[in-house]
């Protein structure tokens, strides 16, 4: 259950319903017990390296952490693993380092089992006292790195002071030498756990410990109890929380006074108490902001109060019978429930209650409205124990200031202590059936408490804490005490099972719910409820509240389900309120309210549709009347402005839509008009609208505008009103030139979303504007949102209007069809990019949607509009989006090429290579395909590389995804393409054609950095890997020698990083092929070597290195040492000069001649001058080029 106070945020709400369900008690065993005994067995080995002793370390947590949820799994194991480090801190030759490291595992031991466990395995023996102590003792508190332990050895020592000998016999003779005495057995320890008591590490929490099994030993008691005692009170006296050592001290204090309060006899205790709780009362701890003091002030006030009050049974609680849940649903099957007769008797002891009890209880019942989880419940838990021990008058006495935390006058921390002291009461049979009554009244509004805090609202730990007191009255009472409840409680828990907004308090309800129906067994329906609405179930919102039965969006939904169950109750109750609701000045009440309305209007519409009757059947006069006025009531107080106003335009979108498809008597009215200005106004302002809401509100005024057209501006079957149809059209039209993006988006799904009677005649018009959206132009070429929405609305309206021969005004036909297609393809290959990435995948998804839905559209109706150059254009661009590498298109794009393959009703025209597609893709193997996962994509794509169609579109595709960013993109459609190109290298005339689709690519997308960079990268894996070693056989090779002209035109005066290092991969790979080729690849290296860029200079020294080295017929033997040595000792970064003379050094020594500077020429008033000598005028020149063409090595 549970009990956070943190209000619920909606966001990650949503991340966490739709999170896999763990597992849980999944572990059977210890099953790591050989390697850690390994571990352990190694610390001697790896205690002293850094490095191997944090691996052994971290290893060792990772593998005890996996046992956090099931400890009692290592209880076998934990006396070996505690002997095996023991053996290592009592071997006396063991360094520090090593002793240090074992306190370390020791720790992680305890961490994980928790330290009450473990240490009852540590040696408590009498001969262990001593040397234990005087580990402590040589321990430095400031010696942060070792804090483990001292944390270990404090506990072990508290365990040691549980021997039941006399410490004064370990003593022996103090006096050491005359005048000298040595401290005693006593002594040492009070003193090292005082010590410890005001340290800032955890060694603190162990001193506490430590103390409370020490000073309530009864040979310390007696001398060391009072002593201790003034000194603690001494110590919380002189500090104050508002520093922070002054919180050490304190903390430290109140922990240690809280154990021994605990453990203590209550007769050793009882002569301090009054005092404890009087200082207690001094240091003023609930004004403190340390959530930890309050909530150690609070334990020890409960302490101290059970120390006042004999320890004893209330005679007079209420004790449930049986509490078996098996023995309970044996007694429901046989159709008994077991009556057992409440025996309430009075108390024994009727005396006075001691003085302290009443500032105990009050400061208790401050505790439960404390601002921290924690310390509520730790109050909780104290007004339980301290009910238990007080007489049933003072007990009931109690229970009533716990209810008065159930005012609206108190904050919901009051509310949310108060159930857990409520459920606290009734888990210990201190809650009396009598009081059942005034409680189930309290938990059935903290069940709905929900209170308005700024922005967001506060409450849910309330709710979730209600839930709480439902589950543990279950296990608390017999069914005969809440059979008078079970109607309002189970309906409260159901309702809060499915409705409430928290994934947590609906979890809590459906908890309490089962729990109730297992224990109680009077629950109606609860099996049946439970089977649908179970724990796991109400942990997805949508599934909650749109499936399980018959946040506000979803709630009003919920209502539409609701009032085709309830038709006459929702009518009549249920709309009236809503109506009511509509005009509340709570902006999130208008919003849920006027959704509702919505709703259950078009629920009650088709409830009349079945009868064949009109809606008015169900909703009166004044309930379509109030329908009318919403939108009118919101215009005239302005609620559609500002940022509420985003909220009510979408409710008011809604309600259009919902009104106009029940059909309302609305037509010819002024509220039409009224309507049209708000989907319009709307539409027009969405760049206002903030981003995270744009989608939602567009597409609510587009449904609600397609609604209000198809019910009221039909002035006969099939025929619009003229003058309605030339106003929307020529003012739909007019605002796609708007120079707002979102305003073209909102006005082309409009006209997408128009009904076919009003695009008739002017269908022609309406696509030459949308076609004029889709096309890209400089001073738009940013709007790849208007393009993609005007693509969507050419193929909404194909498909509005279907296919009709010799119409071109009125559907598609063969007249518009190509430009319509031409639209479509032509954004195919938008490849927009900005700040937000990639923005023509928008676009190029939206084209190929549309291509699929107007061809299977032609092709059900006249499939010989499809021509073939148009269905090979579809097929290749298609391929090619379905080879790149954004993973969701790319899936996308397969899933269209595969439909439009497969269709078969009929099977699309001119497809080209069909018959080696159906092979290649067969439709068995359609749904078992991942398209977006690389390792299933690429290698199944490559296979169209060998249809000559579609190799340049899937070739282009392949190079992109090559070039890519992604590591699994990039391994796999390497790996795809270089066993296609292994497949092919036994057949010349496949390589060359392969060969020559590479080249036109490079030509086609020259200086496109796009494709050119990713371009030069596959080129490079290409030659490297030897894919074109047959082309080295032949001197100047038609390839290399293209090739080599083309990359020279793509470096030429660059200044991209990435395109240089990539060309510098080329030229070295082209090394390889002999001739000329080589000459001018050498060439164009030694070129790079002189490069303006430090970096470039290197890496092309660098790779030029690696290059030699690999092809060793480049340059003779006599030379390479000199090469390889002048390459890998020159310092390339250096200044140009010096570079420049090796350089030269290296043109000799490979036989290329040297670039030579020659001045950059410049023209004055039509004379030619030559302007001083100065390096950042002059070009570096091959002795065989042309001044005008310095290559790619200007400096």
């Amino acid at each position: 259950m549970a009990l956070s106070d943190e209000p619920a945020a909606g966001g990650p709400e949503e991340e966490a319903e739709d999170e896999t369900l763990a597992f849980g008690a999944a572990l059977e065993a210890f099953g790591e017990s050989a390697e850690t005994r390994a571990l352990l067995g190694r610390l001697r080995e790896v205690h002293g390296g850094g490095a191997e002793r944090e691996v052994a370390l971290e290893r060792f947590r990772v593998i005890m952490d996996k046992y956090q949820e099931q400890p009692h799994l290592l209880d076998p194991h934990l006396e070996w693993m505690m002997n095996l480090l023991l053996d290592i801190v009592q071997d006396q030759t063991s360094p520090a380092s090593l002793v240090h490291l074992a306190f370390k595992f020791l720790y992680i031991i305890t961490k994980v089992r928790g330290y009450k466990t473990f240490l009852r395995l540590f040696p408590h023996e009498v001969a262990d006292v001593e040397p234990v102590l005087d580990l402590v003792t040589i321990q430095n508190p400031k010696d942060h790195e070792a804090w483990e332990t001292r944390y270990m050895l404090l506990l072990w020592l508290s365990v040691t002071c549980l021997i039941p000998f006399d410490f004064s016999r370990l003593d022996g003779n103090l006096l050491t030498q005359p005048g000298q005495t040595r401290m005693s057995i006593m002594d040492r320890i009070l003193q090292i756990a005082e010590s410890y008591l005001i340290v800032s590490d955890k060694a603190r929490d162990a001193a506490a410990v430590l103390v409370s099994r020490f000073i309530t030993r009864p040979d310390v008691k007696q001398s060391k109890m009072a002593e201790f005692l003034d000194w603690s009170l001494c110590n919380l006296a002189r500090s104050s929380f508002q520093t922070m050592q002054g919180v050490i001290t304190m903390d430290g204090t109140l922990q240690a006074l809280a154990q021994i309060f605990k453990h203590g006899k209550r007769e050793d205790c009882l002569p301090y108490a009054a005092t404890v709780l009087r200082c207690l009362d001094g240091c003023r701890l609930p004004e403190s902001n340390q959530t930890l003091l309050r909530k150690l002030g609070v334990k020890l006030v409960q302490r101290l109060g059970l120390t006042f009050l004999k320890p004893k049974v209330a005679a007079w609680r209420y004790q449930r019978g049986c509490r078996s849940l098996a023995a309970n649903l044996q007694l429901l099957t046989q159709g008994q429930s077991e009556q057992k007769q409440l025996i309430l008797t009075e108390d024994d002891d009727d005396g006075d209650v001691p003085e302290g009890v009443e500032r105990v209880i009050e400061q208790l019942l401050v505790g439960l409205k404390d601002k921290d989880t924690v310390v509520r419940w730790s109050a909780a838990k104290g007004i339980g124990r301290m009910a238990g021990r007080l007489p049933r008058a003072l007990a009931d006495d109690v229970v009533g200031s716990v209810l008065d935390c159930f005012s609206f006058q108190e904050t919901d921390k009051a509310w949310h202590g108060g159930c857990l002291a409520l459920a606290e009461l009734g888990r210990r049979g201190l809650l009396l059936p009598s009081r059942l009554v005034d409680v189930v009244a309290v938990i059935l509004k903290a069940l709905t408490y929900d209170e308005k805090r700024g922005a967001c609202s506060v409450g849910t730990n309330v709710r979730d804490a209600a839930c709480y007191v439902c589950w543990a009255f279950a296990r608390a009472y017999e069914p005969q005490e809440l059979k008078p409840f079970v109607t309002a409680i189970s309906s409260a828990l159901v309702i809060a099972a499915v409705f409430d907004r928290d994934i947590n308090c609906r979890r809590a309800a459906s908890a309490a719910f089962q729990e109730n129906v297992g224990r109680q067994g009077t629950f109606p329906h609860g099996i049946d409820i439970l089977t649908t609405a179970d724990y796991f179930a109400v942990g997805n919102r949508s599934n909650c509240f749109l499936v399980i039965r018959v946040i506000r969006e979803l709630a009003a939904k919920a209502l539409h389900n609701l009032a085709q169950q309830a038709p006459e109750f929702s009518a009549t109750q249920v709309f009236p309120r809503l109506l009511s609701m509509t005009l509340s000045p709570d902006l999130h009440t208008r919003h849920g309210s006027i959704l509702a309305c919505a709703e259950v209007a078009y629920a009650l519409y088709k409830l009349a549709a079945q009868e064949n009757r009109p809606v008015t059947d169900h909703l009166d006069e004044q309930a379509v009347q109030g329908l009318k006025q919403i939108h009118q009531q919101l215009y005239d107080r302005q609620l559609y402005r500002g940022l509420g106003g985003q909220l009510m335009r979408q409710a008011v979108c809604v309600l259009i839509e919902k009104l106009s498809l029940s059909k309302m008597p609305f037509r010819g009215d002024t509220v039409i008009d009224g309507w049209q200005w708000l989907i319009n106004d709307t539409l027009r302002h969405l760049h206002l609208i903030s981003s995270h809401s744009r989608q939602q509100m567009k597409d609510a005024a587009v449904s609600a505008l397609a609604a209000l057209c198809s019910e009221y501006y039909m002035k006969e079957p099939g025929e619009a009103d003229p003058a309605i149809q030339e106003e929307l059209i020529t003012q739909y039209l007019a605002e796609l030139r708007n120079p707002e993006e979102m305003t073209r988006c909102g006005f082309s799904l409009a006209l997408g979303a128009l009904p076919g009677f009003l695009l008739k005649g002017r269908l022609q018009q309406v696509l030459t504007g949308l076609r004029a959206v889709t096309h890209t132009s400089p001073e738009d070429v940013s709007f790849a949102e208007s393009r993609r929405d005007g693509l969507k609305a050419i193929a909404r309206i194909c498909q509005t209007v279907g296919v009709k021969a010799g119409a071109p005004d009125e559907a598609v036909c063969r007249e518009n069809v190509s430009q319509i297609y031409c639209a479509l393809l032509g954004c195919m290959d938008d490849y927009t990019t900005d700040s937000r990435g990639d923005v023509g995948t928008w676009v190029r998804k939206a084209a190929m949607t549309s291509l699929m839905d107007l061809t299977l559209l032609l092709a059900r109706s006249q499939p010989e509009l499809i021509e073939a150059h148009i269905c090979e254009r579809i097929m290749c661009c298609v391929a090619q989006q379905a080879s790149e590498k954004i993973d969701r298109f790319r899936a996308h794009a397969a899933s269209v090429f595969l439909t439009l393959l497969h269709f078969d009703s009929p099977p699309i025209p001119h497809v080209p290579h069909r018959g080696e597609l159906e092979k290649l893709f067969p439709r068995s193997d359609v749904a078992s395909v991942n398209w977006s996962a690389p390792s299933q994509a690429f290698p199944r794509i490559t296979q169209l590389l060998g249809l000559p169609t579609y190799r340049y579109h899937v070739l282009l595709g392949l190079v992109v995804s090559l070039g890519g960013l992604t590591e699994s993109t990039i391994r796999h459609s390497t790996q795809s393409l270089f066993e296609y190109m292994k497949g092919i290298q036994s057949d010349p005339q496949a390589l060359g054609s392969f060969s020559g689709t590479l080249l036109q690519i490079f030509e086609d997308n020259l200086l496109n950095e796009r494709v050119s960079v990713p371009l030069l990268k596959t080129l490079d894996h290409v030659l490297t890997h030897g894919c074109f070693d047959i082309f080295t056989t032949e001197e100047d090779h038609p390839f290399a020698v293209k090739l080599l002209a083309l990359c020279k035109k793509e470096i030429k005066n660059s200044k991209d990083i990435q395109k240089l290092l990539s060309g510098i991969a080329v030229f070295c790979g082209m090394v390889q092929f002999p001739g000329d080729v080589r000459r001018q690849a050498l060439l164009q290296l030694c070129l790079l070597l002189c490069h303006r860029f430090p970096l470039i200079r290197k890496t092309t020294a660098s790779q030029v290195y690696e290059t030699l080295l690999t092809y060793s017929d480049v340059v003779g033997a006599d030379v390479l040492d000199e090469v390889v040595t002048v390459l890998s000792d020159t310092a390339w970064d250096a200044e140009l000069a010096v570079v420049r003379e090796q350089r030269n050094r290296l043109c000799d020594l490979l036989g290329v001649p040297r670039p030579q500077l020659v001045p950059q020429l410049t023209v004055e008033e039509g004379t030619t001058t030559v302007p001083p000598r100065c390096p950042e005028t002059r070009k570096l020149l091959p002795p065989n080029g042309i001044a005008g063409e310095p290559d790619a090595a200007s400096v």
